[in-house]
């Protein structure tokens, strides 16, 4: 028995397919490929199995690493006190408070302002309470921002207040405390 001639072969092909219908033949296609592309990726997967097998050469050492000496009493003390603000500009911080508010927006009422002074640790403190008005995304920007332009600023209290929920604008109640130096650094014996 010989074997039909290629173009009946063809034309036999060609009937099935055409039973099968269109989604059929994607389908058929699609699994070809696939089994192609599998047949295709094996050796690379192979080679990569043997690659994984293969033991890891050992870590290189790491440099050694120098360990700076703790910082002694004198020097976080210094180092504090070189972070506080001074107390005779306290007026400029509380105007930069201002300039920074209205850069964001807000409207500032009558503020409250109260200055202190602990004897033991020689640090003064001044005490800026601020009624603001805006919305809550620049009340929260103006915080942000003051505190990243004076660093030796504290927030203690920060509360919110909206008549109802569709009004835009949120007063807000701001208390703010500076830490600032008046003399001399404290030295431990």
């Amino acid at each position: 028995m010989t074997a039909p001639p290629l173009p009946a072969l063809l034309l036999r092909a060609r009937l099935a397919l055409t039973r099968l219908g269109p989604f059929a033949c994607a389908a058929l296609a699609l699994c070809l490929l696939g089994l192609g592309a599998w047949a295709w990726l094996l050796p690379q997967r192979a080679a990569q199995a043997a690659l994984l097998a293969q033991p890891l050469p050992p870590p290189a050492p790491a440099p050694p690493t120098l360990v700076a000496a703790a910082p002694t009493a004198n020097q976080n003390l210094a180092a504090f006190y070189d972070t506080l603000g001074e107390r005779r500009y306290s007026e400029q911080q509380v105007k930069i408070l201002f300039g920074l508010a209205a850069k964001s927006g807000l409207t500032l009422s009558q503020g409250e302002y109260k200055s202190g002074y602990d004897k033991a640790s020689r640090v003064a403190t001044y005490q800026v309470t601020l009624p603001v008005k805006g919305s809550y995304a620049a009340i929260w920007q103006f915080c942000i921002e003051a505190l990243r332009s004076v660093p030796f600023a504290a927030l203690d209290e920060l509360s919110f207040r909206r008549d109802s929920i569709a009004e835009p604008v949120v007063e807000a109640r701001l208390r703010l405390t500076l830490y600032l130096k008046d003399v001399e650094p404290m030295v431990l014996p």
